[in-house]
């Protein structure tokens, strides 16, 4: 697909979502729930896992959880699944609402049911927050990247709605990398009474305690340490009140040294109280001090005396509400942690700390422009919700692009982008941006391509060589790269992605600037024992790949990897005017493609033919390693990545690298 017709899809869909936003802006109801498109319901037994990360890209994530607590704290350059700043079991960050009429008064915690595996403790409280009174009834919706929590309770006067996510805009990096979680409460009076609603916001000051570093109490449980001095402010200007959380004692190189702010707007509707601190925690005293002052009257008393390390924040909202009527309390929670070191003994830093001063800066430059922010993403997820794709891949193509904004995914401080191949519970999974394991990824330069340049910035700027020689992984700091194996159906794939990256952008200076690179790394193939020595159009060498292993001669997936590179070559070489490179990738392409579809296609699938080296010296330098031995060959075997490559060549436009019957044969057959 040539440039002009990709950019014309695009203004196409930047015209429907322009539409789509003038639509919701006249929208009957100005309830945010009822305007946001629902994709997915969850209830009952179907809340247990459920969890919607909010965040931006590069800046970590807090998830909502589908009873509505905060979960999975991820917002200090680790991964955190399942931690939640506290040890197990204890209080953690959690909202709670104080209702009282002329006949009745009640606080909860604004949390759905605890499922019974959750009572499977030697305490019997596997769970944070286990004890407080909840709703019994929760319902989980989403449309990433929004969520809704719905709580009802028989003996409540009122439901709740739990909306809470962070702008997504297609096409804004920046706009889409705000380290802020939204969190708005629809507050609906069912009673027949007006009623005082309150709703307070608790969270302790975790800062330095991002859940890599533990002590083990005299019960054999991980407590969470790192946390020293921690210092909580409260902050009052024309447009919104909170707390800033700050450190005096940890370390300002730590990973989890930064600042957080927990803030709400102001409305003449509202009264707003707070507490920077609170008593002692001794046998939970600090909890029932707070849940006592704030069930007393729905406001909080200011405690001066900060008792603990890691001292409470808490901030309270309460509004009248009349008999049927719905109002909405809002919080925003922002943070600010500079300090990344991901892969590298340097600390690389975060790009999104250098656009603010800290946490409390984050939601002084947003505040006005949340408004729109919101339209623009309920435009986006609202416009492809409302598409004819099927359910199923509607579910596949928008939740799974929350990766792009976990840690899976980050940003250096000069705006890069780099990414493991994915996360543990507090590490991240292999290093190095795996140009292999990338092949997969399709989101990225469909809706933020400047991001995804960037990543073709590093592998052809600074992971290859002159010779052509590609390391799969990226080492950090970049300046002192060291190199790895080459990786055949990454290096192939890295060609595909650099092509489509350039056809999305139009940008031809970006194909200029990296020809010579994309064309050594083509060539390479074609060096002296090297993945096509022999310069035939087929792979016969050693192939390091995505399977971690080596594959001995002419195999479907690297070959038709190959094929496609060699094809989208071809056509950025007829734009350079490279005349005799272009005829040369045409040549090999054309070779390629009917050697394999006679060679490799056995009636129902590709097979590899097994070539193994004769000794080392027959495999040239970075490509893979002599063992004498022919362990985890595929044979006669359906390699389950076949046709990736084609998948992929279909995305660019490219059409079939092999025969178009032997590719829809293979998969009529094995679905």
């Amino acid at each position: 697909m040539k440039s002009k017709e990709l950019k014309k899809i695009g203004d196409c869909f930047i015209f429907f979502v322009v539409i789509s936003m003038t639509m919701n802006l006249y929208s009957q109801s100005n309830l945010l729930s009822d305007r946001i498109k629902i994709l997915k319901k969850y209830d009952k037994d179907h809340l247990h896992r459920v969890a919607l990360p909010i965040g931006g890209i590069g800046t970590g994530t807090v998830s909502l959880s589908g009873i509505g607590e905060l979960k999975d704290w991820e917002i200090m350059n680790v991964p955190g699944k399942g931690y939640s700043s506290v040890e197990k079991g204890d209080i953690a960050p959690f909202f709670a609402i104080y209702t009282k009429s002329k006949s009745s008064q009640m606080t909860k915690s604004l949390l759905g049911p605890i499922d019974h595996a959750d009572y499977q403790h030697h305490e019997g409280r596997s769970i944070d927050n286990h004890g407080m009174p909840r709703f019994r009834n929760a319902k989980f919706s989403a449309s990433y990247p929004f969520g809704i929590v719905s709580l009802s309770d028989k003996n409540m006067m009122v439901e709740v709605k739990v909306i809470a996510y962070n702008p997504l805009i297609p096409g804004s990096e920046n706009e889409s990398g705000i380290p802020i979680a939204i969190i708005k409460y629809e507050v609906n009076n069912i009673s027949k009474e007006n009623l005082e609603v309150s709703i307070s916001a608790n969270m302790r000051n975790f800062i330095g305690r991002d859940g890599t570093k533990y002590n083990k109490n005299w019960k054999g449980d991980n407590i969470p340490q790192g946390s020293k001095d921690n210092r909580n402010k409260y902050i009052s200007n024309a447009k919104m009140k909170g707390i800033y959380m700050y450190s005096q004692g940890v370390s300002k190189d730590d990973a989890a040294w930064g600042t957080m702010a927990l803030t709400t707007p102001i409305n003449k509707d509202s009264k707003i109280s707070y507490r920077t601190s609170s008593t002692s925690n001794a046998w939970g005293n600090a909890v029932l001090d707070l849940w006592d002052d704030f069930s007393a009257d729905g406001t909080l008393t200011e405690k001066k005396e900060q008792t603990k390390p890691d001292p409470m924040a808490s901030l309270a909202v309460k509004k009248e509400i009349k008999a049927g009527e719905t109002k909405v309390f809002t919080f925003y929670l922002t943070w600010h942690f500079p300090n990344r070191f991901a892969w590298s003994k340097t600390n690389i830093g975060n790009y999104y700390t250098t656009l603010y001063k800290d946490a409390m800066n984050v939601i002084e430059k947003e505040f006005d422009k949340i408004p729109s922010l919101t339209e623009k993403t309920l435009a986006f997820s609202n416009s492809f919700i409302s598409s004819s794709y099927p359910e199923v891949i509607k579910e596949a193509a928008l939740f799974n692009i929350s990766t792009l904004r976990s840690q899976t995914v980050f940003r250096a401080k000069d705006g890069k982008m780099f990414g493991w191949e994915g996360v543990f519970k507090s590490l991240g999974s292999c290093f190095g941006s795996c140009t292999h394991v990338w092949n997969y990824e399709q989101a990225t330069a469909f809706l933020f391509n400047d991001l995804s340049k960037t990543l073709r910035e590093v592998e052809f700027g600074y992971s290859t060589k002159d010779d052509g020689h590609m390391s799969f992984r990226t080492n950090l700091p970049l300046e002192g790269s060291t190199y790895w194996l080459a990786a055949a159906d990454g290096q192939m794939g890295t060609i595909m992605k650099f092509y489509r990256d350039w056809q999305l952008s139009g940008d031809s200076d970006f194909l200029r600037k990296y020809w010579e690179k994309v064309k050594s790394a083509l060539a390479f193939a074609w060096g002296k024992n090297s993945w096509d020595g022999d310069v035939d159009g087929v792979m016969e060498g050693v192939q390091h790949n995505t399977m971690d292993v080596e594959y001995y001669g002419p195999n479907p997936q690297m070959q038709i990897w190959y094929l496609g590179a060699l094809k989208a070559a071809g056509k950025m070489a007829r734009f350079m005017g490279d005349k005799a490179f272009a005829d040369k990738c045409e040549r090999l392409f054309k070779q390629g493609s009917q050697w394999t579809d006679k060679n490799l296609f056995n009636g129902d699938y590709y097979i590899q033919k097994i070539m193994p080296p004769k000794s080392p010296d027959d495999i040239a330098k970075g490509i893979g390693k002599f063992t004498g031995k022919q362990d985890y060959q595929l044979g006669q075997g359906c390699l389950v990545d076949q046709l990736v490559g084609q998948y992929m060549a279909h995305v660019l436009g490219l059409g079939y690298l092999v025969s178009k019957k032997n590719v829809k044969k293979n998969t009529a057959k094995h679905l």
